[in-house]
């Protein structure tokens, strides 16, 4: 089935998605942009055969099977919740909302239409994020993780540094890539408690571009999250994440195991007292490479996009729900709500689960 695809806005991201809708064999048969020129160009390079300047007016005329949303974050709940009220399956740019309380009212409005609503948490479909995942198994119970969202030397400007459009800085931007991909690899438990120092260090607007997060989880594991922008250093690129288990280390970029050596080989050990050569032993390790290349040629490929996107039709013509959930994203921004909280109040703020009640249907719905 060929599916048209409208999508909302044109600026980079909007150009990632139409390429992965192409890729697809499918077709962007409509654009809602309420800025002409960039429309005009950004209808010419997909070849765009329909144009409007608001969601109403292309739920109104145009005809199409799902909507892709990349406008600026104060935009995606009333855009996503228009559609999922006229039935049209929805892909909503991370963060998916300005905060907790509108990503719930999304949840609603999903629910209540039975329409699918994906949040593109894009590393969720990357081929080195999904083999360590598939590894975990390995690394016994996962104790603690670390993960960075952080730009070095950079920051984006625009919309995104102004409270109004964005909701929030760094945290909100690339901070919840780091985030997600961490509660991603730990199977998505719970947060129960959120602690956070967060400050605009680098550059004079009006949202954060340094945050640390501290969350707890429900399944007993802790994640340190960095965000930043401008930084003058990360100890790894987007979406690194380093996982501490009881039986071994596991990491993003360059993406590997370490575990304990099953059959240490003979050396001098055998020749030193018994508890000692057993305090020996114990720190031998045996990397376990993933066959991936680092650093990556691309380290945002247009193949990690295209796998999101092939997952979206996926869902919308089996009506099953998406492995980037809705829960999920609503889950994130209420850890992002918690830590801005944390960061003005300077203390821990504890979670109460945000799948209850009618939620918890959603995962259960497809």
């Amino acid at each position: 089935m060929t599916l048209k695809v409208a999508i909302a806005g044109a600026g980079h991201i909007a150009n990632v998605h139409a390429k992965a809708v192409t890729n697809q064999g499918c077709e962007v048969v409509a654009l809602i942009e309420k800025f002409p020129d960039k429309a005009a160009a950004f209808a010419q390079k997909f070849h765009i055969r329909h144009q409007y300047s608001t969601l109403e007016a292309a739920l109104a005329e145009a005809k199409f099977d799902a909507l892709v949303i990349g406008t600026p974050n104060f935009l995606h709940a009333s855009q996503a919740i228009a559609a999922l009220n006229a039935g049209v399956p929805v892909m909503v740019e991370k963060p998916m909302a300005m905060n907790a309380i509108e990503g719930e009212q999304m949840l609603a409005a999903s629910l209540k239409s039975g329409t699918v609503l994906m949040v593109a948490h894009c590393w969720r479909f990357d081929e080195e994020v999904l083999w360590l995942r598939a590894q975990t198994d390995k690394l016994g119970k996962i104790v603690r993780t670390k993960s960075y969202g952080v730009h070095t030397h950079w920051g984006p400007g625009g919309w995104f540094v102004q409270k109004e459009f964005a909701g929030g800085g760094a945290i909100a931007d690339i901070g919840i890539h780091a985030l997600d991909t961490a509660r991603f690899l730990l199977g998505d438990p719970q947060p129960v408690s959120v602690f956070a120092q967060i400050g605009t260090h680098y550059q004079d607007f009006d949202v954060d571009d340094t945050g640390l997060i501290i969350v707890n989880w429900d399944s007993g594991a802790t994640s340190y999250i960095e965000s930043g922008w401008w930084q003058p250093y990360a100890d790894g690129p987007q979406a690194s994440t380093q996982l501490y288990g009881t039986q071994g280390f596991g990491q993003l970029f360059p993406t590997r195991l370490l575990l304990p050596n099953p059959k240490p080989q003979k050396s001098f050990t055998q020749f030193l007292p018994s508890r000692l050569r057993s305090r020996l032993r114990s720190k031998e390790v045996v990397e376990v490479k993933s066959g991936f290349q680092f650093p990556r040629k691309a380290h945002y490929p247009q193949s990690m996009y295209d796998r999101q996107m092939a997952h979206f039709f996926k869902c919308i013509q089996a009506n099953c729900n998406p492995i980037s959930e809705a829960v999920g994203g609503a889950i994130n921004m209420k850890v992002i709500d918690a830590a801005y909280e944390s960061a003005k109040t300077g203390k821990a703020i504890e979670l109460s689960r945000i799948a209850q009640s009618n939620f918890e249907k959603l995962s259960n719905r497809m």
